[in-house]
């Protein structure tokens, strides 16, 4: 447990296979002439709250564009752990033995940082960290808000019926977007994982009362999956609705 006022000891861990069913080489492809790798690394060192940074992957090249970026890679990830059905515990599993295994090491916590997600800046991050030790939290991700309530959505039937979300929706006479509580969901950006509550869980998400959310716009929270999520971003950029001050060096 990390006492309110102390300064969390956090190991950033970059997570980066080298497969990708829907952008080929996604984690090397660039926007603004970064990589994706390259935006997390960045960002991870710009919060001072960084002391050590390294990458889990398997992909050599992957590891070169990492080293030149200044991130440690002090092991290659297992192939096992690196195929499209591999989970995300997996791979944080794996880090933090291999950790206490070879180095006799241990963290309070692990920022880890998937480059799919590439736009937490360095003050996203100092900030989860500041709420992970405010909150006593085992947990803090990156949050956007949603686009559609859960009033609107649900499952269609063999028949195309839609009656489970007609039947939602006449909980309430008010449609209107503004008549709703606002709604949010994970974003992808960061996970700040409390390295104890890990090992005891075997999850990112244990204890939901103490899992915690930070708030970031809809751009900030970009998503890369598809050609089409890659051309967005650069859009984005280009169109300064992205500032790219956060990650130059």
């Amino acid at each position: 447990m990390v006492n309110v006022g102390s300064d969390p000891s956090v190991l950033f861990l970059i997570t980066a296979r080298s497969g990708s069913q829907g952008v080929p080489h996604k984690n090397l492809r660039q926007i603004a002439g970064l990589s994706l790798v390259g935006f997390k690394a960045r960002a991870a060192q710009k919060c001072k709250a960084c002391k050590r940074l390294i990458i889990s992957t398997d992909s050599a090249e992957i590891q070169d564009e990492a080293a030149a970026l200044g991130v440690e890679v002090p092991f290659t990830r297992p192939a096992e752990l690196a195929t499209a059905s591999a989970s995300s515990e997996s791979v944080l599993a794996h880090a933090i033995t291999w950790i206490e295994k070879n180095e006799e090491h241990r963290y309070d916590a692990v920022m880890l940082l998937e480059p799919a997600s590439p736009f937490a800046t360095g003050d996203h991050l100092s900030a989860a960290i500041t709420l992970y030790t405010s909150r006593k939290a085992d947990l803090v991700v990156g949050m956007r808000a949603a686009e559609t309530s859960t009033m609107f959505i649900g499952k269609q039937t063999e028949s195309r019926s839609i009656s489970g979300i007609v039947g939602n929706m006449n909980t309430t006479q008010d449609h209107r977007r503004q008549a709703h509580e606002p709604e949010w969901t994970m974003n992808g950006t960061f996970y700040l994982i409390g390295w104890e509550a890990f090992k005891t869980s075997g999850k990112i998400y244990g204890n939901p009362e103490k899992c915690y959310g930070l708030l970031m716009d809809r751009w900030h929270s970009l998503e890369i999956e598809t050609p089409e999520d890659l051309a967005l971003a650069d859009f984005a950029t280009k169109q300064s609705y992205l500032d790219l001050s956060p990650w130059k060096e």
